[in-house]
């Protein structure tokens, strides 16, 4: 089991301790990660008239559309991988079926002669 990890982290200008299993530069991307959606909330025009809580909401629904955006993403190309591999056997099949055909072809003209 890993042990457990705290970090401190500052996010939107207050110091926060953050604690998980995974590494502090994780933790610490995790906190960049919410520093920079708060920044570009704050080049937006009204933002700063929001109450706190529509602004905390306005945060978890956009960092839940990275998530699904991200795993969409992950699931696309799970799905090219798949049909990628898939193209690779048939295409091996098909080679060792000509590979067959062009012996039994060299076979016949062998015995032709």
């Amino acid at each position: 089991m890993n042990t457990k990890t705290d970090v401190d982290v500052i996010i939107n200008g207050k110091r926060y301790t953050i604690s998980g299993y995974e590494s502090s530069d994780y933790l610490q991307k995790i906190a960049t990660h919410i520093n920079d959606k708060i920044a570009e909330f704050k080049e937006q025009e009204g933002y700063s008239r929001l109450d706190n809580e529509m602004k905390h909401i306005l945060l978890a629904i956009n960092l839940a559309d990275d998530y699904y955006k991200a795993r969409q993403a992950a699931d696309d190309l799970q799905t090219e991988k798949a049909d990628l591999e898939k193209e690779i056997f048939d295409m091996k099949h098909d080679m060792i079926e000509m590979q067959k055909k062009l012996n039994e072809t060299s076979e016949e003209k062998r015995s032709e002669e």
